[in-house]
């Protein structure tokens, strides 16, 4: 048979803990910051698995990106579509990430009109609100031309401050090249419409 023995102990003569003013502020504060921690590390996993944050450099995309503004970018689109501002990881000389507008896409024929400023696709004159100035700036490619299968031809907003599909140097653009779509602009908050 175990023996059990009980001990009491009397806990009357002690005193109550009583919390300070600056011990519950400390209290709260701390809270706050787990809440904080905790928010970071989700939006953290939202950025990194939903889509990817893109930095502008340069002013190419005047109007609509200038540089400095921030980007949410996804790598999960169904297709690329004329009007889609892509960001672009094809080989060039300077071996950096581009940003720019689709303006057409695979067997599509592109033309510009030089002298009278217009971009023609397939015979249409596109309208184009979003682009700086009227575009004047040709490089080395010689228009019109046919958009290869799988690729794209893109062009800056800044038309006369951007390399784009109108040089040789970048020219049409494989799709397997773009890194993904901008879905919005994080800052400025809500810049972009496509």
């Amino acid at each position: 048979m175990r023996r059990v023995e009980e001990y009491r102990v009397d806990f009357r003569d002690e005193k109550p803990v009583v919390k300070s003013k600056s011990d519950y502020a400390i209290g709260i504060i701390f809270d706050i910051l787990d809440s904080v921690k905790s928010a970071v590390i989700v939006v953290f996993f939202v950025f990194a698995l939903a889509f990817r944050v893109v930095g502008v450099d340069g002013d190419s995309m005047n109007p609509t990106l200038a540089d400095g503004d921030w980007l949410a970018v996804t790598g999960g689109y169904a297709s690329i579509e004329r009007g889609d501002i892509v960001v672009v990881t094809q080989p060039w000389e300077r071996n950096v990430p581009i940003i720019k507008r689709v303006i057409a896409v695979g067997g599509d024929t592109v033309d510009i009109d030089f002298d009278n400023h217009n971009v023609y696709v397939n015979g249409q004159l596109i309208d184009e609100p979003y682009i700086l100035e009227p575009t004047e700036l040709h490089y080395d490619v010689t228009f019109p031309v046919t958009v290869d299968e799988g690729c794209v031809f893109v062009m800056g907003d800044n038309r006369n401050d951007s390399l784009d599909s109108r040089s040789s140097k970048i020219g049409m653009v494989d799709e397997r090249y773009i890194l993904g779509k901008t879905l919005f602009s994080i800052y400025p908050f809500g810049k972009i419409e496509n």
